[in-house]
């Protein structure tokens, strides 16, 4: 057997069992799915702050805001606060014009400049926590219309279960019909959610805060040191310190909000290349826990994370490399047709699991999305190495040559 059969196998392998594994934890958190409910309203509710992390977010803030303002958790049981970082725009004037309409409400705006603002979501919200007065601390995003019921079936869930440190929920494509990349988008979320929310909750007792849409309790997040400033993938990072702590997460698809995503090739890029590089961050942060007593918690989490990000990624480069020297004719590979076999059964497999997790949301079971999820196997994964392997280099060299971290603006939309 040549060299060039040898790195195939390993490839395939590598490939099918991720694939194996995601297969499993779809199926898992779709029973997961079934078995949900929601956990009581409590008689006496916390307090909770709710931070908004907002850099140059003049085109949704003021929807997001008014989204918040509209829950129907008890008005004089919660604030808002927005951290207008070190903005350019005219994100300080929406927002002025939001408070003075809504005067009676607990909505309060920090306005930051270059010297102590300007430097991250982490720092953003850290400073955001200094000023917050709730025992619960939420956070949204600057481009989330959170469901009106949200906040309270997140709420109730976190005060019924004293070992949960925070709860996350759902989170859904506001603008997914405005191209094909947020049909792409659109599905990948719900499929995510599916896989590894419900899955690796079902499993493993583990979910990731996904950065948006979620509370945690403030005496933890205060423990912990509040959010790293260095991590780009602040809600991974806090994450595995919760259950270092001796925590756990709990995920309550209940607890729906809209974003948006988005809609152009160059805006998914580079808001792909921040999040690989901040997981891969996090990774290499709690790399040793995989071999000590003390990351027993997450040491599922910390081999899947390796496996998407370096395994998966090198198996695919070498599995793509081989099919185009195969087919170019510029090598010779023995088990091509075997080869070829098993990546229709993989393309198969992906298929009918995905198209699983669709079938939970209403209006999302159609012949139009499962033709996308096809397309998806073949382009979209593509994409996805693409990006995984530039996020990758671009972190290296960020290392090498020592750059501070800062805001990473994606793109809104009106």
């Amino acid at each position: 057997m040549s060299l060039i059969d040898t790195l195939l196998i390993i490839s395939v392998v590598s490939i099918w069992l991720v694939l194996l594994v995601n297969v499993i934890l779809v199926f898992a958190g779709y029973i997961g799915y079934l078995q949900g409910q929601q956990a009581p309203l409590p008689k006496d509710l916390p307090f909770v702050s709710i931070l908004v992390p907002a850099h140059n977010e003049g085109i949704v803030i003021v929807k997001t805001v008014e989204a918040l303002l509209a829950f129907d958790y008890p008005a004089n049981k919660y604030e808002i606060i927005v951290i207008n970082d070190n903005s350019s725009d005219n994100s300080a004037k929406k927002l002025q014009e939001v408070q003075e309409k809504y005067k009676r409400r607990a909505l309060r705006v920090i306005n930051t400049d270059k010297n102590n603002g300007g430097k991250g979501k982490s720092n953003a919200l850290n400073i955001g926590l200094k000023e917050a007065k709730g025992s619960v601390i939420a956070v949204y995003d600057a481009d989330n219309t959170p469901e009106k019921t949200a906040l309270k079936i997140l709420v109730s869930e976190l005060v019924a279960d004293g070992q949960a440190g925070a709860v996350i929920g759902k989170f859904r494509t506001r603008n997914k019909n405005a191209s094909l990349l947020t049909r792409f988008i659109n599905i990948e979320t719900l499929s995510f959610q599916w896989l590894s929310q419900s899955g690796r909750k079902v499993l493993f007792n583990l979910c990731t805060i996904p950065g948006t849409n979620y509370v945690i309790r403030r005496n933890l997040i205060e423990k912990i040191g509040g959010w790293d400033v260095k991590a780009l993938a602040e809600d991974t990072e806090v994450s595995f310190r919760v259950y270092r702590m001796g925590y756990h997460i709990n995920f309550q698809p209940l607890a729906v909000t809209w974003e948006q995503e988005p809609q152009t090739f160059n805006v998914w890029f580079h808001q792909r290349t921040r999040w690989v590089k901040g997981n891969i961050y996090v990774i290499l942060k709690n790399l040793k826990l995989l071999f000590v007593k003390e990351g027993r918690a997450i040491r599922f989490d910390l081999m899947y994370f390796l496996a998407i990000y370096f395994l998966l990624m090198f198996s695919l480069i070498i599995s793509d490399a081989t099919f185009i020297l195969s087919v170019s004719g510029l090598v010779h590979v023995d088990i091509a047709g075997f080869s070829n076999l098993l990546w229709l059964f993989a393309v198969i497999l992906f298929v009918v699991s995905t198209f699983i997790t669709i079938t939970t949301e209403k209006g999302e079971m159609t012949f139009t999305n499962l033709m996308i999820i096809i397309l998806m196997y073949v382009v979209y994964s593509q994409m996805w190495l693409l990006v995984a392997f530039y996020g990758l280099i671009v972190y290296v060299l960020e290392k090498l040559f020592h750059k501070k971290t800062s805001w990473y603006k994606t793109t809104r939309y009106k």
